[in-house]
């Protein structure tokens, strides 16, 4: 038998564009923060390391909330094998739009439901792929100051001015790139009973 539509739902993240994300499924849910170190592992590959932060998110609050489905995201840019997290600093998020420049990137968003009721989860990474126009030194100065994107990934923020920065956009869920690939997670929803079209 399926589970009702009123099991919580919990949002193991802090971020304010995952929460908007998420509301647009019109599903009630929870926010807590979780606490872990992103630090990559010697040798993980990209795709491992959002599989592995994704899950590790919603385990560490899978122990405050037993009777919940959580979702955990991560997320990280790759170029030319290197792995592109959030700048944190104005001067990394300007080299970072500098070297993207004319290019194509790609960004892997890890997706984890965690199923605490009956001790299940399912993981997905979600590909996307950007092409940036070919941006001059005023462009980056200015986009930087503007939007101060130093807590985004790749450094820009798509849901906002950063979309200025592109020349075309490739993958089959865009709402990745903001961080939480909403078709992903509607497929897993369904499969733990929570389908948010299914709502009386």
């Amino acid at each position: 038998m399926t589970e009702p539509l009123t099991t919580e739902l919990i949002l193991a993240s802090s971020s304010r564009w995952r929460r908007e994300l998420l509301d647009r499924l019109q599903l009630p849910y929870q926010c807590y923060s979780p606490d872990i170190d992103e630090t990559p592992r010697s040798g993980e590959t990209p795709h491992a390391l959002v599989h592995r932060l994704a899950l590790s998110k919603a385990n560490a609050v899978a122990t405050r909330f037993p009777h919940h489905c959580i979702i955990g995201s991560d997320q990280v840019a790759v170029f030319e094998g290197d792995i592109i997290g959030k700048p944190h600093t104005s001067e990394k998020a300007r080299a970072n739009l500098a070297r993207f420049s004319g290019q194509r990137v790609t960004f892997l968003t890890g997706l984890a439901l965690l199923d605490t009721r009956h001790q299940r989860h399912h993981v997905h990474v979600e590909p996307f792929e950007v092409v940036f126009r070919t941006l001059s030194t005023q462009e980056i100065e200015n986009y930087v100051t503007k939007e101060q994107p130093l807590d985004s990934a790749g450094s820009f923020r798509m849901e906002g001015l950063g979309i200025a920065l592109f020349e075309k956009l490739e993958g089959r869920d865009p709402n990745a790139l903001i961080g939480l690939p909403l078709i992903a997670l509607c497929d897993m929803l369904r499969q733990a009973g929570l389908d948010p079209l299914g709502a009386s």
